[in-house]
């Protein structure tokens, strides 16, 4: 049906005005939904089916998204002054709420994650070379991928067999081992970094949430320790601001994923500081009162080396005025490279799903927020590290896959069946609008279901599971010191 559009121009980012083409729109559409292997990968059937017409097509599809992200900018009477219309990133975001109104998860991620990748690269902060467009493509998935094809367990149908002849235990020790080997040269990297004239002062390890950074700062830091050097560890959580600043959505839930939720104005002066050699007063925050109470005296010594474990540590205006050759950052990924049921739809299980029940699990263990809440806060989650944390991935002087195949296999048990967290089917029935949630939900019940589970006493066994492990981070039965799990 055609859709009246009396919109005659876009503002620029650099405020000129020119022709608006809706033909613009609908390519970039079209190519996020190719990117992905097709809107269709997106369906649903029971909660999004109505956006998927019978027999529609991609390029039939593409026109009538184009056609609502038309409407939607129509609606707003100030676009209709000829002088006064939508600008290219109001633009952006439109096409964003279509998609993910449409419950074109996948789509919508694509285009989010390539749109951010693209501002990054604009203001300077990305080379072409670290340019990771929508992030679907890493180095670090394909190396997983060609990994978990050697081992057989790169489909769900490939890993349940493996568990069912009681192989699992050789996958998961070599897994660890190859996860451990790629830690190991993220050592030999920083060591060398230290033995050259400008040697490494702060370190970063970033990464989107559940992905592993906690025992993989804590690995890396073990081991540079035993050849002797010093740390200075800043927790960045003291840099929140008020709850008060924190205003609440419609279910009183509050954005804590972004960026801004820190004040990065003053972790960047007091990072600064320190390395200068001065004292700062860091704060020190309070989450059972929602504000700073107080705080800290900090001073790094001439030997040490500032270490941050942040969602957001390559985030460019933490950094900002920092000497770049100080500097090391090491990004942890965790890739899912494993395709669902036996591998004939071509659709990964998502990694975002699978940090999600990681999350679920720790949330529920060891933050006092049910699996409901969690499910419902996430897409704060993927909307902070689409913008600030995935498209920067090229910024990182090294990557860590603190993903694993048998990482659905080893959380089944305590997501399913008696005791099991994950939430039944009718669970967001209070939330009838929440798109998103109830997508999520649909496919990690489904993941969950083809996948084959330990039975629950194994995952005491630390012969099977080392208590070392990224995933006792989320199961329990960890024997390093995790602070976050304290």
């Amino acid at each position: 049906m055609p859709v009246e559009n009396r919109i005659l121009k876009v503002q620029k980012r650099n405020r000129s005005l020119v022709r608006f083409d809706a033909a613009r729109i609908r390519h970039a559409i079209l190519r996020a939904g190719l990117a992905v292997g097709g809107f269709h990968q997106d369906l649903v059937p029971g909660v999004n089916d109505r956006a998927f017409p019978p027999g529609a097509d991609e390029e039939s599809m593409a026109d009538a998204l184009t056609d609502s992200v038309l409407l939607a900018l129509n609606s707003d009477p100030q676009h209709l002054i000829v002088n006064f219309p939508p600008t290219i990133e109001v633009i952006q975001d439109r096409v964003l709420h279509v998609l993910r109104s449409h419950g074109l998860q996948r789509t919508a991620d694509a285009y989010a994650c390539y749109r951010w990748s693209r501002h990054w690269l604009r203001e300077g902060d990305l080379t072409v070379e670290q340019f990771v467009g929508n992030g679907l493509d890493t180095e670090c998935h394909r190396a997983a991928l060609a990994w978990n094809q050697e081992q057989g367990c790169h489909t769900q149908d490939g890993l349940n067999d493996i568990v069912r002849r009681g192989e699992l235990a050789a996958l998961i020790e070599a897994a660890v081992a190859r996860y451990e080997s790629r830690l190991s040269r993220v050592v030999s990297s920083v060591a060398d970094r230290l033995n050259r004239r400008n040697p490494v002062r702060l370190i970063w390890v970033a990464g989107p949430s559940s992905s592993g950074k906690t025992t993989t700062t804590v690995k890396l830091t073990s081991q540079l320790e035993r050849q002797g050097l010093r740390f200075l560890m800043l927790n960045l959580d003291d840099y929140f601001w008020p709850l008060v600043e924190h205003p609440t959505d419609w279910i009183n839930d509050r954005n804590y994923e972004t960026p801004e939720a820190l004040d990065i104005q003053l972790i960047n002066e007091q990072v600064r500081m320190l390395l200068e050699g001065q004292a700062v007063e860091k704060p020190v925050y309070s989450f059972k009162e929602g504000r700073r109470v107080g705080h800290q005296t900090v001073r790094l010594a001439q030997d040490q080396i500032l270490l941050l474990d942040c969602l957001h540590g390559l985030y460019p205006p933490l950094v900002e005025g920092i000497d770049r050759r100080a500097e090391f950052r090491i990004f942890v990924e965790a890739g899912s490279a494993v395709y669902e049921g036996d591998g004939s739809s071509k659709r990964f299980v998502r990694s975002t799903d699978v940090r999600l029940l990681r999350r679920m699990l720790r949330d529920s263990r060891h933050r006092n927020a049910s699996p409901v809440f969690t499910l419902l806060h996430w897409h704060y989650v993927r909307a902070g590290e689409l913008f600030s944390i995935l498209p920067l991935e090229g910024r990182a002087d090294a990557v860590v896959d603190g993903g694993f195949p048998f990482d659905l296999t080893v959380m089944h048990p305590l997501l399913c069946g008696d005791g099991g967290v994950l939430p039944d089917a009718g669970a967001l029935a209070d939330y009838p609008g929440f798109l998103d949630a109830r997508l999520r939900l649909h496919r990690l019940r489904s993941v969950l279901r083809q996948t084959a589970g330990l039975e629950p006493g194994a995952l005491n066994d630390t012969r099977l599971i080392p208590g070392d492990a990224v995933v006792r981070e989320f199961i329990g039965g960890a024997t390093l010191p995790l602070p976050h799990n304290e």
